[in-house]
């Protein structure tokens, strides 16, 4: 069977590199491997959906579901420090990196582990959810994380979400639509949409 990026334990050799990039106005030190997400760079969805991002007035935490090696997570942190960020993923060698990247870029207001999409996440009440979803895991996977996000926000909370259009964005739109009480698009640039999805 072929390994994905979403395996639990990558088998793959590790080859570490470090490279430093800038995401909202923070010059950014990530590590990454092979094995992961996106491992040369960020990829643009990602880096899309970090800069779109506004952050909800209700209270409470985000959530990056399907960190990866971290970027739009510790992003996060480093621009709303007063707000706690969790981060999440299958893959532990993403996991172990996330963590790196979280010490080499001094961001504190952040815990990291490990958690099959919502499985394992004992919190409740986030005031952001942001996930560049794992399409390539199948629709299923991808519904279930619309789905579930909706319990696991606040009144007023926000998932945010990056998706390419043909890669479904115009689907996931209408189920988005039929879960939320809010569905914008917020941002599109070569195919990729930002889409917000509002809790009311």
């Amino acid at each position: 069977m072929t390994e994905h990026y979403y395996s639990s334990n990558p088998s793959v050799q590790s080859k570490p590199f470090t490279f430093e990039t800038i995401l909202k106005g923070h010059s950014l030190l990530f590590t990454s491997d092979l094995g992961v997400f996106s491992k040369k760079e960020i990829d643009f969805g990602s880096r899309l959906l970090i800069e779109a991002f506004v952050i909800p007035e209700v209270s409470g935490g985000l959530l990056d579901v399907g960190c990866g090696y971290g970027p739009i997570g510790l992003t996060l942190g480093k621009e709303y420090p007063d707000r706690y960020i969790t981060m999440v993923d299958i893959n532990e060698r993403a996991l172990d990196l996330a963590e790196k990247n979280r010490i080499q870029n001094s961001v504190l207001n952040v815990k990291i582990y490990k958690s099959d999409l919502f499985n394992d996440i004992k919190e409740r009440s986030f005031a952001a959810i942001l996930t560049n979803p794992p399409i390539r895991t199948g629709k299923k996977n991808v519904y279930e994380i619309f789905e579930r996000s909706y319990e696991y926000l606040t009144s007023g909370g926000e998932l945010w979400i990056v998706i390419q259009k043909k890669q479904g964005a115009p689907s996931a739109i209408e189920k988005l639509q039929s879960i939320f009480n809010v569905v914008e698009v917020v941002a599109k640039k070569k195919g990729y949409y930002i889409i917000k999805s509002k809790k009311c």
